[in-house]
This record gives C-alpha cells, structure tokens and sequence, in this order.
C-alpha cells in the first residue's frame, strides 16, 4: 500500500475534479499490474492496474488507495472491474466521501465473495485527497492560504518593498502548490502593485492554476499580464455596480471571463460558491493582506502555508499577511493545528490546518 500511496502522490493536482489514485495487483507476492489515475475522463486506476495483470489477476490481491467506485460516471464502475477481474482479496486505504460511492463498492465486492480489507494507511492515504473530501463535502474549494514573512511578521518594508523576503528555494517550493491547485486568487491591488502573471515555473510539465482576481470596481489594466497572457484562464470577479459597457474592453480576450456578483461587494462566500459549481475543488490565496483578511473573517481558510526568513525589518507600518479589519473578539476566532514545520533553504516552512479539517 506504501507503494501505491507514493505513486499517487505524483499526480496529485492533475486528476481534479477526481481524486488522486493508485492501485496495484499482487498475486504470489509478486507485483503483476500497476495503475494510476491520469486525468478526469481517462480511465481509473483499478483498470489500468487490471489491464496490465491481464489473467494474472484471478485470484489474485489489489491494493488501492481509495475505495473503488460502484456508480457509472464518465467512465465505468471500478468495483465490477474487479469483480469481473476475478479478484479475490482486495485492500483499500481511503474511504470516499462521495455520497454516488460510500461504502457501496465495499458492498458490492463482499456480496460477490470478495474479502475486503478498509481503512490500511489510512491518514497517509487520506492527505492525497484532501482537497477533493473537502470538495465533496462542502461544495466549495479547500482554500490553502500562503504568506512569506520575515521574522517579525512582515510581507513589505514600511515602503512598500518585498522582493525577497524569502530565498529562492522557499519561492520555487511555493510553485509547487500553484502546481497542485486548480486555481490561485489575488485582490486588485496585488494586481496593481505587481502585475504578476501567476503561472507555475517548475521543471518539467508544470501546471498552470485558473487565475482568480477579486476586483470589485472592475480597475484590471487590460495591459496587465493576466489579461495580455493567455497561459491560463484569468477569471475576474466584480461588483453589481459596474457598467456593462465597462466590459467590453475585456471581450476579445478569449481566456478572460468577467463574473459579476449579486452585490455591490465581491463576497468571499459567493465567489467560493460560484468556484464550487465550476469544480474548482482547491484554491491558493496568494494575496494580498487585505484579501487575506477577507477569507480569514468568513472562516475561509482550510489550511495556512507560512514561509518565514530568518530577517528583521520592523516598522509599524510595513505590512502584515493579514490586514484589513480583523476579527474583534477571540472566542470567534478558528483555531489551527500545526502539521509539519521545515526548513527549506534559510527559511523556514509552517504548514497548519484548520481544527476539524485533519
């Protein structure tokens, strides 16, 4: 189960909105098929585990890391598959939440005879597919919030400057989590201020994130790099006040989709919404402070991705990650476990999530 946990790992962030899983075929404690899930659409990890065993597969064991599905979707149920394979034990480590699977795979296999064993590797297992649970549970994306910040709390000199307060390794694992998004939201302002173009650069077959930028006045230069570069989707959420002649200047860029809200303000709820109903299934906030405190006060955030330098820059009015208003009273404050703490480079990497999402 190790094996196949570490082989889906490596497609995590490319099989939304479906999860990431592995399966392997063991017969004669001799490994004689192995699969994973490519990509929505193509087929599940069971087949292509199931498909290389070939006869080999009779009578003998699978492992997978998440319950087989039992209902037809884009592509046939897995727990026939294996059932029709001649199976005789199989092993899984992730139950699915998934109201169309829930325990009903499990089901099908011990009705047909097959010995089934649950809930092996589980946590392990489970951490591939946080963001999918969460998905399927609530409706809405896992919102991972990251921040660079020198010793002292602080994002920017008192000027204004923050390029770099963290070093480049710390940069470069940050990229790592636009990879494995389905999209990345910033405000207006960072927009304004950076005119990032918040692609992923990684080595390799890096993958771009939807770009989702909060703008509720509708003040996108159309000269910034979200709108002249077209890598990625660039969606903008604005306000109900603005004109829709104001939109026009945004329709021959193809990649640039304008959603207007029912509110004079962009609602983090409603855009959380809205991204739900796309299948957006994670999202990374990047920024800025005053973003940051929008999601923070709606009880947005799932899980907080902290990289700290070891520097001192002080000022009370340099930047804090998160600005804005704040929250007034503690008892309305959520509360997070930290996960795992490491050092990458000089820095050092805080990962947290919100009590109840572990």
């Amino acid at each position: 189960m190790k094996i196949a946990i570490d082989m889906a790992r490596e497609t995590v962030g490319q099989t939304s909105p479906n999860p990431s899983v592995a399966a392997i075929v063991v017969k004669h404690n001799q490994i004689v098929g192995v699969g994973v899930h490519v990509k929505a659409g193509e087929p599940h990890a069971e087949v292509h585990a199931l498909r290389m065993a070939g006869e080999k597969a009779k009578d003998a064991e699978i492992y997978v890391t998440l319950e087989p599905c039992s209902h037809h979707g884009q592509t046939p149920p897995c727990a026939e598959a294996v059932i029709e394979a001649g199976i005789k034990r199989v092993v899984v480590a992730s139950n699915d939440p998934n109201p169309k699977v829930s325990g009903r795979g499990i089901r099908l296999m011990k009705e047909h005879g097959l010995e089934v064993k649950t809930e092996v590797l589980k946590k392990e297992a489970d951490e591939l597919n946080t963001s999918f649970f969460h998905f399927i549970q609530q409706k809405e994306p896992y919102v991972r919030l990251k921040t660079a910040m020198s010793l002292d709390g602080k994002i920017a000199t008192s000027t204004g400057e923050s390029q770099w307060i963290t070093g480049e390794e710390a940069r470069l694992d940050g990229h790592h989590y636009r990879h494995r998004s389905d999209a990345i939201l910033v405000g207006i302002n960072t927009v304004l201020m950076d005119n990032p173009k918040l692609t992923t650069r990684i080595k390799g077959e890096g993958r771009h994130p939807k770009r989702i930028v909060l703008d509720t006045h509708l003040r996108m230069p159309p000269s910034s790099q979200l709108i002249q570069d077209d890598s990625a989707p660039t969606w903008i959420f604005v306000g109900n006040h603005v004109k829709k002649e104001d939109l026009h200047a945004y329709e021959k860029y193809e990649h640039v989709t304008i959603i207007q809200l029912n509110g004079e303000q962009v609602s983090i709820k409603e855009v959380l919404r809205y991204l739900g109903e796309q299948k957006v299934t994670s999202l990374l906030v990047e920024g800025g402070a005053t973003i940051a405190d929008a999601f923070v006060r709606a009880g947005k955030v799932d899980e907080t991705v902290t990289y700290m330098a070891p520097k001192l820059i002080g000022g009370k009015e340099a930047l804090t990650p998160v600005g804005g208003k704040g929250i007034h009273q503690l008892k309305n404050v959520s509360s997070f476990e930290i996960v795992s703490t490491e050092k990458i480079g000089d820095d050092i990497k805080i990962v947290s999530v919100r009590k109840g999402e572990s």
